[in-house]
């Protein structure tokens, strides 16, 4: 491997010279990754490490075919959007064409922050309005705009709620306000937001926007329940205000049986502005805002012009249309429904095996697991969750936990994730479990039933990309 410093000499120039507040993954014993592919990552040592972290490299690591089409055009051409050139309307005509007919209008940035806030300067500018409301536990960027809007950073640093600002609660059936033995949490979790709209009206206060990620990641992998989402657009636009969809984590196939996550909810809802990032560019800084034309048009009435330098340029453009290839090429959208099925399945039954598994909720290749010390009080497993993570490191599985407490195992990998590293993670997991939970005096007879119901369906059959090199990167069959 290939390397500048040696381990110690690059975290003491981290230290030197990075910023204290950014952080990397398991602080306490940090990886040094020198290269990728597939879903496998290696540290300096050449030690291989399966990735279910990754959404980011949404097609696979290093893509062949991601990495010539950036080759192919940096070599020819690369400069700023006010010059015509055709990867950019194509790219905008082929996203276009993943999305409801209204939806028709790209704005293109560099990062799903700037995507989501052109976003709230779009819904500000339609109606005149400036209140937003957010999801508690919500996360949309790191601008000050949204730090703004974001529960989850706000609430932890010194700020404090801004006026502006309406905080509903996360639609969580789990561990929210309602929970699934209510009779209808769509209905009652969109009340809430109904509420805030009718006290900000009292108080002389107009709503421009309502924000939400299709699925909330950082907020601990929560799927709003069926009928939500079309309930509160209902309520928002009779305020005046827009819906806006935050892809950015979600979006690009990773639910399997959509393109987009809020298309799972029903073909009655369409919301007004859609924002994607992070797997759009498997890595290269590219995003996006989609919105409709009533929008856009009300947008360029201001008067002020929209000029993003490297906002779909003919690089990040390009890079992006190599990768709805891929999806649409390899199946990736497909193999999200069988192998998440099938990781569904088998997470189902340690959870009736282990009493720390709480729930375990998720659609496609996006799957929470929820870890609690009593099944009762539901009560965080915190302190177990990083146990967790750390020693699924040393067996040379990356996750990583978030939620409002910490206690959610997040595993979102690259889509070309197989059944086979389905199995060898889930047989790490049961191990530490298992270790763990004698540990504690726990008892580890079934608590729930092996038949709990599944909320995916049965899985099928996946071939493996061809382009992964089988030789190096393949998982041992021993450790399966």
């Amino acid at each position: 491997m290939c390397e500048l410093y040696s381990k110690q000499d690059t975290l003491a120039l981290r230290r030197k010279h990075i910023a204290p507040s950014c952080k990397v993954f398991f602080a306490a014993d940090p990886i040094k990754i020198v290269r990728a592919q597939g879903q496998y990552m290696f540290d300096e040592k050449g030690e291989q490490y399966l990735d279910c972290i990754n959404n980011v490299a949404h097609v696979g690591h290093c893509h062949p075919e991601v990495v010539k089409a950036a080759q192919k055009q940096m070599e020819l051409l690369n400069t700023n959007s006010r010059f015509l050139h055709d990867n950019i309307v194509e790219y905008a005509k082929r996203l276009s064409a993943t999305l409801p007919d209204r939806l028709s209008v790209c704005y293109f940035t560099n990062s799903g922050s700037e995507a989501n806030d052109l976003a709230l300067r779009l819904a500000r500018q339609f109606r005149g309005h400036q209140d937003v409301i957010t999801l508690d536990h919500a996360y949309h960027g790191h601008l000050s705009s949204l730090i703004e809007i974001s529960p989850y950073k706000f609430q932890k640093g010194k700020d404090v709620k801004k006026e502006f600002v309406h905080v509903a609660p996360a639609p969580d059936t789990y561990r929210g306000k309602y929970r699934e033995d209510h009779t209808d949490p769509a209905s009652a979790y969109a009340d809430e937001v109904k509420k805030i709209i009718d006290e900000a009206h009292n108080s002389g206060r107009k709503i421009a926007a309502f924000i939400a990620e299709s699925m909330q990641s950082c907020g601990g992998q929560i799927i709003p329940p069926a009928g939500y989402f079309q309930k509160v657009a209902e309520y928002v636009h009779g305020a005046g205000g827009v819906f806006i969809a935050d892809e950015v984590q979600v979006g690009f196939g990773r639910v399997g049986t959509h393109f987009w996550s809020f298309q799972m909810f029903g073909e009655d809802f369409v919301p007004d502005i859609v924002t994607m990032g992070k797997p759009m560019g498997n890595g290269h800084p590219v995003a996006c805002v989609v919105t409709t034309k009533e929008i856009a048009e009300a947008f360029s009435s201001s008067g002020m012009e929209y000029f993003n330098t490297y906002g779909g340029n003919p690089v990040s453009s390009a890079v992006g249309l190599a990768i709805l290839d891929v999806i649409e090429n390899e199946d990736l959208q497909g193999n999200a429904t069988r192998v998440g099925n099938y990781l569904t399945k088998l997470l189902n039954k340690q959870k009736a095996k282990h009493t720390l598994i709480g729930d375990i909720r998720g659609i496609g290749l996006f799957i929470g697991i929820d870890l609690v010390k009593d099944h009762q009080e539901r009560t965080p497993a915190t302190a177990e969750a990083q146990h967790i993570i750390y020693k699924m490191k040393e067996k040379r599985v990356l996750l990583s936990a978030d939620g409002p407490y910490r206690n959610v195992l997040k595993i979102k990998p690259p889509m070309c994730f197989t059944e086979e590293d389905a199995q060898f993670m889930v047989d790490q997991l049961d191990e530490i479990l298992t270790g763990l939970e004698e540990a504690v005096g726990a008892k580890t007879e079934s608590v729930i039933s092996e038949n709990t119901p599944c909320r995916t369906k049965d899985p099928c059959d996946y071939i493996r990309p061809s382009w992964i090199i089988q030789d190096n990167l393949s998982v041992s069959k021993s450790l399966i």
